[in-house]
């Protein structure tokens, strides 16, 4: 890989984008409708489930304890109050269940890391719990490849200016990768990086945005494998 390009630091989200996660959001999410059947349709029990994580995303966080926590407070509401202590504790083994899933890598998300790494200062960007994301890093196997690891509680164009400059040569010689339109490449683009969107099947609705597409910093991809290509094509980044 060329060393002429200006571009010096190449930031990576993590979930679904490294590895699969919100797959098992929406494997848990329909058993939970499955245990509260009595109580509402399964379409509108997940609607008020995802009116519980709008409200608590400011209190709990990103992450599945946060997400256990919504399920809890959306049984007690839509039971008013009756759910059984037993649909409880079905919904805490929900939750732990997931925080002891397998982690399952993306197409050419090991590849095209260890194929960067070296050549660019790799940092792994990430919002969430920080067992669960550390949990999930050590699984991957991935974590030696990068130069920072860095585990936030949200992302903001004042986040990637502080991190981009703290592990390089600040955001304009940056670049971040990532399934999030809204987290991972419009506040990168703001805080004059690269964004780059690599789109996945599976994204939460809270994560949605339209693409910058008129950004001439934007660019998209379809998997991983297509990264390395992209960054020679890009050249020398003013």
């Amino acid at each position: 890989m060329r060393h002429d390009s200006k571009l010096t630091t190449i930031g990576f989200d993590a979930d679904d984008t490294l590895w699969q996660n919100e797959q098992f959001f929406r494997m848990t999410e329909k058993r939970f409708a499955t245990m509260l059947a009595d109580h509402g349709e399964a379409e509108q029990i997940s609607a008020r489930l995802l009116e519980a994580e709008r409200r608590n995303l400011a209190v709990y966080g990103f992450g599945i304890k946060g997400f256990t926590l919504s399920m809890i407070e959306t049984a007690i509401e839509v039971t008013q109050g009756r759910v059984p202590a037993s649909v409880i504790s079905e919904i805490l083994d929900a939750g732990r269940e997931m925080l002891s899933h397998p982690i399952e890598a993306l197409p050419h998300a090991r590849e095209t890391v260890e194929k960067l790494a070296g050549a660019f200062r790799l940092v792994l960007i990430t919002k969430g719990d920080l067992f669960d994301q550390e949990r999930k890093l050590a699984g991957s196997g991935l974590g030696d490849l990068f130069d920072a690891i860095e585990i936030v509680s949200d992302k903001s164009a004042a986040t990637y200016a502080r991190l981009f400059s703290r592990h390089g040569d600040g955001p304009a010689k940056s670049m971040m990768v990532g399934n999030s339109l809204k987290s991972d490449v419009v506040p990168a683009i703001e805080a004059g990086g690269w964004g780059v969107h690599v789109p996945h099947e599976l994204t939460w609705v809270l994560e949605h945005v339209e693409a910058p597409v008129a950004e001439p910093r934007f660019r998209q991809i379809s998997d991983l494998g297509q990264l390395p290509g992209l960054i020679e094509s890009i050249g020398n980044p003013g």
